[in-house]
């Protein structure tokens, strides 16, 4: 399904889950490459570029999003055909940023200036901009939520959030990465759209860009040390329970030798001394003291 917004002479359409029909029409009203629109109908999510082509731009971005269970970030991928006078945008949702620019369409107001296509396309960003912010915020947020339990005793569920937020600030860094190199064309005129005077807006959202970027990927470094400080103290937590089962262990062991001796159905010295289990009792307590005290000493325990 096709849905347009008129801006002047300036159109934005957006397109959900677009058909071979929907991609026919478009090829016959703006004569578009075959192979670009083949690159709409796949379901694989693509690599963040721009094509230039002779009069229009083929763009393909990527913004994250949460799942349903708003645990784990996913990519929210977007096409757009950029051209003179139109703008079409294609996704697989029914996107919000549309939704938006919609409705304050419709409110007829002049909140919404829109010179070019160059300009709708800044605005656009500018407000995904925005929700990426809220994103990466709450990445942040988790990161360091992941460092205050590090110290807990509970270490099964700091596991599982080191380990998403780990896997969340991965998928955020291979989707920031390829497209600031996009970002920095438009930046510095090596790609000139169809206003001459964007420089400044493009590096406004580069700059915006690069911070977020930043940010994933000083998150990045913290979650990496989290987890080694987290394997570290698992380590020593264990190490420290068979250090003291082992102690307990050379304590109990040679009480469990003198039990044993006294145990077995032969003639030993003093068991027929009528204090005998006095002194055998006393010599296994006396030998338990000495070999905690030394332990003691040698700060074993």
């Amino acid at each position: 399904m096709i849905e347009t917004i008129n801006f002047g002479k300036l159109t934005w359409s957006h397109i959900v889950l677009p058909t071979a029909n929907d991609l026919a029409n478009l090829k016959s009203k703006y004569n578009f490459h075959d192979l670009v629109l083949e690159d709409c109908l796949t379901e694989v999510n693509m690599r963040p570029k721009i094509d230039i082509y002779d009069n229009y731009y083929f763009i393909i971005l990527h913004f994250p999003t949460f799942d349903e269970d708003r645990r784990f970030v996913e990519v929210r991928e977007i096409k757009f055909f950029l051209g003179s006078d139109y703008l079409i945008s294609i996704g697989r949702t029914h996107w919000l940023v549309y939704e938006m620019f919609r409705k304050e369409k419709n409110k007829k107001t002049d909140r919404l200036q829109v010179e070019s296509s160059d300009v709708l396309l800044y605005q656009i960003l500018d407000h995904v901009m925005l929700d990426v912010r809220k994103l990466v915020d709450l990445v942040d947020q988790d990161v360091d939520q992941c460092g205050k339990a590090l110290f807990g005793k509970n270490s099964e569920p700091t596991i599982e959030k080191i380990s998403v937020t780990r896997k969340n600030i991965i998928l955020l860094n291979t989707m920031f990465k390829p497209q600031m190199d996009l970002f920095n064309k438009l930046q510095n005129g090596t790609i000139r759209g169809f206003d001459g005077n964007m420089q400044d807006y493009w590096s406004n959202i580069m700059d915006y860009f690069q911070k977020l970027w930043d940010v994933v990927e000083d998150d990045g470094e913290l979650i990496r040390g989290y987890s080694m400080t987290f394997d570290s103290l698992q380590v020593n937590r264990t190490n420290e329970v068979i250090k003291i089962l082992t102690l307990i262990s050379s304590i109990l062991l040679p009480l469990t030798f003198i039990a044993s001796l006294y145990g077995m159905n032969i003639k030993l010295p003093m068991q027929d001394h009528p204090f005998s289990f006095a002194f055998v009792a006393g010599a296994m307590v006396s030998i338990a003291v000495l070999m905690f005290v030394y332990f003691k000493i040698k700060k074993w325990m």
